[in-house]
């Protein structure tokens, strides 16, 4: 059985690539517009709306607090109604999505937060426009930090993507649920618990050094 288990080993890790790869690129893409946004319009800054930080906040808050597995029962029928389909690795990066966009517009939140402030205030000072502030000051003194809440974001994806062969999503957890645990192969089960562990080593290993070469400090 060992070239049809190595061709399910490989089918598996694709369809993990392909659901975490629509998860992050969407993670990125509103993210961290999100996460300016909240930066921003807090107390003391230059867009400070109370409104805006009490909505985004409490939506970002109520989704975070939503277990991963039940959020994944909960969108369903939203995932059904814009794919016509909840099966499979697209199906699944639906409600990966979801959970990532909060996740990491709250970390890059924070990373931004950690910015001296006088900094922003020199920038104000010698005239600069919020836009020129948030492009030339925020986010290049952010990014060390924004990488690495990135390289936790996708950790955290990776063992959300393993719960979504629970509901037919495919990927490495669909693989342990069909082949370790309903026919009791305890060699595959340990085998992608492994493949998992190295996953997340190299992740974080590369996460790590991104973050080191682009930190100024």
């Amino acid at each position: 059985m060992l070239p049809e288990m190595v061709n399910e080993f490989g089918k598996a890790f694709v369809e993990t690539s392909w659901m975490m790869g629509i998860a992050v690129a969407f993670a990125i893409i509103t993210g961290v517009p999100l996460g300016i946004a909240l930066f921003v319009t807090s107390e003391g800054m230059f867009w400070q709306n109370r409104f805006m930080q009490n909505v985004a906040g409490t939506i970002i808050n109520i989704i975070r607090s939503i277990p991963f597995i039940i959020l994944l029962v909960v969108l369903i029928p939203f995932t059904k109604l814009i794919l016509g389909t909840t099966m499979g690795p697209a199906a699944a990066s639906v409600s990966l999505t979801v959970a990532a966009i909060p996740f990491y517009a709250r970390l890059v939140e924070t990373s931004l937060r950690e910015i001296d402030k006088g900094v922003i205030e020199a920038a104000e000072s010698c005239g600069a426009s919020p836009w020129l502030i948030i492009k030339e000051v925020l986010l290049p003194e952010a990014r060390s930090g924004m990488i690495a809440g990135l390289t936790v974001t996708v950790i955290s994806l990776l063992s959300y993507s393993a719960m979504a062969g629970i509901v037919g999503g495919g990927g490495i957890g669909d693989l342990a649920i069909r082949f370790g645990y309903y026919r009791f192969q305890n060699d595959v089960m340990i085998a992608t618990v492994i493949i998992l562990v190295v996953l997340v080593q190299l992740i974080q290993f590369i996460g790590d050094r991104a973050a080191r070469a682009v930190d100024k400090r």
